[in-house]
């Protein structure tokens, strides 16, 4: 069965050259916007077979932004909303968590916003013998999982979480990120 659906998909890169630390700004070291609506769609389509294999409800459109950023910004957001002073590689801000009025015309279901930090994807990726494309495929992944409401907060809904990454990571030919 084919899932289609519209994505209405806001990508943000705040980094400059010199934002971004010396030995990982390469070009290479952020996906293009293809590659990585390409991860989101597959998170996305992954998860709807999923939900209706349980006879749960599918949108057919989307809206998110993920934004790239430095460091000190995800520090910053980190300790603003986590109440963690430290960095880390991937925040989800779910719409349904953060309850606003949204303009009458907008008829989308807004889906949330995934904060991603280059340096940490590009510095994991290194440490994990990973290629880093894979890695800053493996954290959208993660980060949308998030915005669909997966968490691993106890080890049931981790090995649920876990287990969908690697299936939809599977998918994109990518290795479990686990192993």
């Amino acid at each position: 069965m084919k899932y289609d659906f519209e994505l209405y998909l806001d990508l943000q890169n705040t980094l400059t050259s010199k934002s971004a630390s010396d030995s990982f700004s390469g070009s290479d070291s952020i996906p293009d916007n293809e590659k990585i609506e390409s991860w989101v769609r597959q998170a996305l389509i992954t998860e709807a077979q999923q939900k209706k294999h349980n006879h749960q409800a599918v949108n057919s459109e989307y809206e998110l932004t993920i934004r790239i950023v430095n460091k000190d910004e995800m520090q910053s957001l980190n300790k603003s909303y986590r109440h963690k002073d430290k960095v880390t590689n991937v925040l989800s801000f779910p719409y349904e968590y953060f309850p606003f009025d949204p303009p009458a015309e907008v008829q989308l279901p807004l889906l949330g916003d995934l904060v991603i930090c280059h340096d940490i994807v590009v510095e994991e990726a290194h440490q994990q013998n990973k290629t880093v494309e894979a890695h800053w495929a493996h954290m959208v992944v993660h980060g949308v999982l998030h915005l669909k409401g997966y968490d691993h907060i106890d080890d049931d809904k981790a090995q649920q979480m876990e287990a969908l990454e690697i299936e939809i990571l599977k998918k994109l030919t990518i290795s479990d990120p686990y192993q």
